[in-house]
This record gives C-alpha cells, sequence and structure tokens, in this order.
C-alpha cells in the first residue's frame, strides 16, 4: 500500500513539488495512459517495489526485448522500468554508466531512452550519437504482442529521427543543423568518414591508371585515345 501511495504522489497532477525535468513532473514525460498501465500492473507492484539505482539494474540485465505496450495494452519490463528511472531521476553520472557500460544491452537501451526523455537537446545529441556505431541485435516487443529485430543504432537513429517510440511521444527535437549553426554543436564526422575517403582515393588513382593507359598528353595538357584504325 505504501508503494502503491508513493506511486500516486509521483503521478498526482496537483500539488507536486519534488523536482522537475523540463518545467515539468518526471513522470509525466510518459503520457498519462502508458502510467496508468504501468502503476496497474503486476510488474510494477511486484518487481518495481522500493528498488534503488542500483538494484535496478538486476531488473534491467533481465529484460529480452523493449517496446511500450503491447496486446490488451500490457506494459513491458522497459517502460515499467522508465517510469521507475523518472520516478528515481538518478546522476547523470549513473545514467552514463548505464549507457556505457558493454555487457547488458538492454540496459544501454533503457539508459539512451530516458536520455532522449529527460537531456537537453544538444546532449541528447552528443550523448546518443556514438551508439550510432553499435550494431548489437534487439527485440522489440510490437503491439500485437509478437517480436521484431531491430539493432542498437537503428534504435538510438529512431529516437533522433522520430517523434514517437516505444508507444511514447517524444518531446520535438530541434534539427542538428540548426544546433549547428548556434555553435552548441561541432559538425558530425560520420563513422564511415575515414572508408568513404579511402574509396574515394582508390576511385580517383584507379580513373588516373585509365587514362594514362588510355591516352598520351599533348602539349596542351589534353589526352588523346589511341587510333584504332588499321593504318596503326
Amino acid at each position: 500500500m505504501e508503494h502503491q501511495a508513493d506511486a500516486k504522489r509521483m503521478l498526482d497532477e496537483r500539488g507536486y513539488e519534488g523536482a522537475v525535468i523540463h518545467n515539468q513532473n518526471p513522470a509525466h514525460l510518459l503520457e498519462k495512459a502508458v502510467r496508468d498501465r504501468v502503476t496497474e500492473s503486476y510488474y510494477w507492484k511486484e518487481q518495481c517495489f522500493a528498488i534503488n539505482e542500483a538494484t535496478l539494474c538486476d531488473r534491467a540485465v533481465e529484460m529480452t526485448y523493449l517496446g511500450g505496450t503491447y496486446g490488451q495494452q500490457k506494459p513491458t519490463p522497459f517502460i515499467c522500468l522508465c517510469l521507475k528511472l523518472l520516478q528515481l531521476m538518478p546522476e547523470r553520472e549513473i545514467v552514463l554508466e548505464y549507457l556505457h557500460q558493454p555487457e547488458f544491452k538492454y540496459l544501454s537501451a533503457l539508459a539512451a531512452f530516458y536520455v532522449r526523455l529527460t537531456f537537453d537537446s544538444k546532449d541528447v545529441y552528443a550523448t546518443l550519437e556514438p551508439l550510432l556505431a553499435d550494431y548489437r541485435k534487439l527485440r522489440r516487443r510490437t503491439k500485437d504482442g509478437g517480436y521484431s529485430l531491430t539493432f542498437m543504432d537503428q534504435f538510438v537513429d529512431d529516437l533522433l529521427t522520430k517523434d514517437r517510440v516505444c508507444g511514447t511521444s517524444l518531446r520535438k527535437l530541434p534539427h542538428r543543423s540548426l544546433l549547428e549553426d548556434l555553435g552548441q554543436l561541432e559538425m558530425r564526422e560520420s563513422p564511415l568518414g575515414e572508408e568513404l575517403d579511402e574509396i574515394d582515393n582508390d576511385v580517383s588513382e584507379h580513373s588516373h591508371g585509365s587514362e594514362r593507359s588510355t591516352g598520351t598528353p599533348n602539349g596542351n595538357g589534353f589526352n588523346h585515345e589511341r587510333s584504332s584504325s588499321p593504318e596503326e
């Protein structure tokens, strides 16, 4: 009963006096329908009772998929633990530790989702973009109760480009180029940049080699193709 009372105080829209994120009760970063489903669920009542930042990890490492709600609007452990994180509001260093630990990919995905919900726009880009080079496989629970395959980089790309992920409406994220123009972000270099440069160099060298083999430069610097007439 005490746990239910704590949840009700967190979700109460009247007289909330706790810490805020984006000028609102952190729990309200999830839609009311989702919050209600979560706090009514067995998983919330049994697995999210009296846990802290450390014991939340024990729950997160047990996850085998991500998602919002499925079937008859049943909430996933992923979205339940997200609401718990919003309730706990861990220090940024703890969130980054969740994000960057290499062993438990669903804990990283949960932290990425929390970052998208709670961090400032420029910090969202700066924190999540390195995970665009993370190609670990993830399972996503679909609305019909099935599963689909995705990858960490695709999940993070969705967080950076879509307005709705895991059944949750996300706060509008300014386009990256706007933050670059404002001097808040440096221009992003693609992780494939060096490989693309090498390919360009190989193509250029091959092109020059072909020109040397099919023509000879005249005094004006132009190449003339060799005649293929029988007279030659």
